[in-house]
């Protein structure tokens, strides 16, 4: 029938057209609006914007953040708050020669790379807010930390359910959140020291190991440990 042609045709266009939306990066129209909010309000404290996904990503100066989340909440009705996290920018460290079996999919990258709207240094904590009413609407914003000294404005007071990520930010990456009500430990003991996400902090498992590997054999009784080393390399 004409009208079930119609309707199959308009499908398939808007189908496309949201494909394209999410692989190009592009905003629609309700994103297009909310952006150009947030440019009127905030002005020359935005740093840099773009888009990933049909998302509107919005990087502000460091002393905007918090009148940012007000401004998301109260005007744009931004009332969810996905999360609060950071993000360490610095490539990480090399702990073996090159050639020693790193098989990382993508590779690590060895220099310094950034996303979306950029960055100023290392450090950065981002957040994603949204509308959970009426028409979809969500930002994702980002700000610039020092990075010898990383804090920035807590959320707390404009979003109460930032504190926990506010909490694991400061343990894992060691940015302090200005005016958090208690930034104490959620997953680590009291004493522990060092910042476990920071890229140059000494896990385990970031250290590539050479596959497959030499295994030690000890010598059994009787036999001679340069026959037993041969063996070991023959078998490896």
């Amino acid at each position: 029938m004409p009208g079930a042609e119609v309707e199959a045709t308009e499908s398939s266009v808007a189908e496309a057209t949201a494909s394209t939306i999410v692989e190009s990066g592009a905003l629609d129209d309700a994103a297009t609006q909310m952006l150009a909010r947030l440019e009127a309000e905030l002005g020359d404290a935005i740093v840099e914007h773009g888009a990933t996904y049909g998302d509107v990503v919005v990087r502000v100066r460091p002393d905007a953040w918090r009148r940012t989340a007000t401004f998301c909440k109260e005007e744009l009705g931004c009332d969810y708050l996905s999360f609060v996290s950071a993000i360490d920018w610095m490539p990480t460290p090399a702990i073996v020669d090159e050639g020693s079996g790193d098989t990382s999919t993508p590779a690590q990258p060895k220099e310094t790379t950034y996303g979306v709207a950029g960055s100023g240094g290392r450090f950065q904590v981002f957040a994603i807010v949204a509308s959970t009413r009426g028409a979809h609407q969500r930002v994702v914003l980002k700000t610039d930390l020092d990075d010898a000294q990383p804090h920035i404005e807590s959320w707390v007071p404009v979003y109460p359910g930032a504190d926990w990520h506010e909490r694991e930010t400061w343990e894992m990456f060691g940015i302090v959140f200005d005016g958090h009500p208690a930034l104490r430990h959620l997953y680590l003991p009291f004493e522990f020291e060092g910042h476990p996400l920071r890229k140059d902090y000494p896990l385990l498992a970031r250290e590539v190991k050479p596959w497959p590997g030499l295994v030690d054999v000890e010598p059994m009784p009787g036999e001679d440990s340069d026959d037993t080393d041969a063996a070991a390399v023959e078998a490896s």
